[in-house]
């Protein structure tokens, strides 16, 4: 059985371009507690100017990005969470970094470099005690 110690208040997010899903620490194990969608992806677009040779659906991905990264300042900013755990794949997590707040950015205690969107619960927990070994 794999025990997190994580601080209290702790949220992970495991991202693609694709979705995002949040977890929190309930007890020694995580739960679930949001799984996030693109919205709204033609009345938005990827922020500065997205290269030509961008395929729509990198554009969309790169919307999404943004999306996350706004969305995390909006639970930041409202006290939502204390401390932040993002994993995401190489070109989500290369897409959302340079877009998230400084209040995002000063409560993240890990960065992966990983996709784990569709991994079980226990590889999650397996994944974060590996990283912050």
């Amino acid at each position: 059985m794999t025990e997190l110690h994580l601080p209290k208040d702790t949220l992970i997010v495991t991202a693609t371009g694709e979705e995002a899903k949040l977890y929190r620490q309930d007890g020694a194990h995580l739960k679930m507690e949001e799984h996030w969608t693109p919205q709204n992806l033609a009345d938005e677009g990827p922020s500065g100017k997205s290269p030509p040779e961008r395929t729509g659906q990198e554009s969309m991905e790169a919307t999404f990005s943004k999306q996350v990264a706004e969305r995390l300042y909006g639970l930041a900013h409202t006290g939502k969470f204390e401390n932040l755990i993002l994993a995401a794949d190489p070109e989500s997590l290369g897409e959302i970094r340079p877009l998230l707040h400084k209040e995002v950015t000063d409560k993240i205690l890990l960065e992966m470099n990983k996709t784990l969107i569709n991994a079980s619960l226990p590889d999650i927990e397996k994944s974060i005690v590996a990283a912050r070994k």
